[in-house]
């Protein structure tokens, strides 16, 4: 009897995912170049990797690991929506995430607001282009402090 019952609840669960995540694909995400707006000799090399759920009602969730601007192990999780065909023209588009950066610790805490033991608010707004069904190249802002460039590959 317990077993059937762990089964029905391992069925429930995944059932509930399946209707969370919604019909959509999956999207890898890598950003190996950024750009800081200011110099800073404290500034390191910045890279991203991730993957997001994009929904075909164009909402999205996601995850990304990355080196903040101090050279530090960080994370983003958030959700957005995606924005297509931007001023009618069907490969432009626009992104808009929020969520919960991780990252900005010690002497860099204060370098992104509202930030508790290495948490804080994030968010990006973006402008992209799709190459074709499976490619992207997006520019993301980060703040006031630089852009950065992302490439990503639909799993259609």
């Amino acid at each position: 009897m317990c077993c059937a019952m762990a089964a029905t609840t391992g069925q429930a669960r995944a059932d509930d995912t399946s209707e969370l995540l919604g019909p959509g694909y999956w999207r890898g995400v890598v950003a190996p170049f950024s750009h800081h707006f200011r110099y800073s000799a404290e500034h390191r090399y910045v890279w991203a990797l991730g993957a997001e759920r994009q929904r075909s009602d164009n909402w999205l969730a996601g995850a990304s690991y990355f080196t903040n601007s101090f050279g530090q192990p960080s994370a983003y999780i958030y959700v957005g929506k995606r924005f297509p065909a931007l001023l009618g023209e069907p490969q432009l588009f626009a992104q808009a995430s929020a969520g919960m950066l991780y990252g900005y610790r010690g002497q860099f805490q204060h370098k992104v607001p509202l930030n508790y033991t290495g948490f804080s608010p994030g968010a990006l707004v973006s402008l992209g282009w799709q190459i074709d069904k499976r490619y992207a190249v997006t520019a993301h802002l980060l703040g006031d402090a630089g852009l950065m460039v992302q490439l990503s590959y639909d799993l259609r």
